[in-house]
């Protein structure tokens, strides 16, 4: 699998990374077994980097996801995991679960924001006792939206810190939205984005400040949520989009697409997956799954071939703007990821 490098460091990545939220019981519990063996798969097919949070299943994502790596060598892979969120015990001690904020977990802990520099120290130290390592590649400052001052004084600057110290590779910020990434990108040093679901065949957010921000100042971006929620999976009536069911102007704007594709022969959710490589500020494409079975068809659905002409018609039908940069199609349908 190719891979790419975050911004100008050493840290790699490959064109596909595994998100490990899935594993964490979202939404739907899974078992030890099926978590480790969505992990296998996505090892099996060349996937090399690997996404979590302390968020994802009040930990159980990075428990998990460490058990799943124990036995790989080290150097071979990249971590990624969050700081922004402490868990801390909950007097109730898991007298109900944490649905409500999407895992099906006991509510054992409680988040706590905390982008201080210290909360910065002691959520490092705890998400690597929870994934066993003795380091992670990658921090990323965890939906920083309404601590945003915080985050940039004292947060920021803690993980700058431990870069230059070489305790991580590289640091970040992952969101869903593109304005507070693109102030991170101006007034930091930052490495990558992970951006959630604004910068799909959907919707191209991202396009008019934070991609060109960071491709003009030689960082990267990683991109999730590519299939908004799943809408771009199966659009119909009652999919979710942006985690509630989807209004009826999206909806329709999704099956445009879907009939676009479907008329060069290629499933929605591939030209969805192969869509962002176009921009060359995008290192990796994050996806998430809980079973092997969602890894194998991920890799399929990528290595699918999309025919520039998908993208020339999407333009043509204004579902794409005529900037919108697009991978070429080619011969093998493989996205023109870069390549060390």
């Amino acid at each position: 699998m190719k891979t790419a490098t975050l911004g100008g460091t050493g840290v790699r990545v490959t064109e596909l990374s595994f998100g490990a939220a899935g594993i964490g019981n979202l939404y739907r519990p899974i078992t030890d077994e099926a978590a480790l063996a969505a992990v296998d798969a996505a090892w099996e097919a060349g996937i090399r980097t690997f996404d979590t949070a302390p968020h994802y299943g009040l930990g159980l994502s990075e428990r998990r996801l460490g058990a799943a790596l124990r036995d790989r060598p080290r150097d071979t892979y990249t971590v990624s995991t969050k700081v922004g969120r402490l868990l801390e015990p909950d007097p109730r001690r898991g007298r109900g679960d944490d649905l409500a904020h999407g895992f099906a977990v006991s509510d054992t802990h409680r988040r706590v924001w905390d982008f201080s520099a210290d909360g910065v120290l002691r959520s490092l130290e705890a998400s690597l006792e929870r994934l066993g390592l003795d380091r992670v590649d990658v921090a990323l400052l965890h939906d920083p939206d309404d601590h945003a001052d915080q985050a940039l004084r004292e947060a920021y600057p803690a993980l700058e810190r431990l870069r230059d110290e070489g305790v991580i590779g590289a640091i970040g910020v992952g969101m869903n939205q593109c304005a507070l990434p693109a102030r991170f990108l101006r007034e930091t040093d930052i490495d990558v984005v992970l951006l959630a679901g604004r910068y799909t065949l959907l919707e191209q957010e991202g396009l008019a400040e934070m991609l060109p921000e960071a491709a003009a100042r030689g960082r990267s971006v990683i991109i999730g949520g590519v299939f908004n929620s799943g809408l771009l999976i199966a659009p119909e009536p009652g999919a979710m989009y942006d985690y509630a069911p989807v209004p009826q102007p999206v909806l329709d704007r999704a099956l445009r697409l879907k009939a676009v594709a479907e008329r060069h022969g290629v499933p929605l959710r591939s030209a969805a997956l192969n869509f962002p490589y176009g921009h060359p500020a995008v290192a990796s494409v994050l996806t998430g799954a809980r079973s092997a079975e969602e890894v194998h068809d991920t890799v399929e659905q990528l290595r699918h071939p999309v025919p520039a002409a998908l993208w020339e018609e999407l333009r043509a039908e204004g579902l794409l703007a005529p900037h919108t940069p697009a991978p070429a199609g080619t011969p093998s349908g493989k996205s023109p990821c870069k390549s060390p």
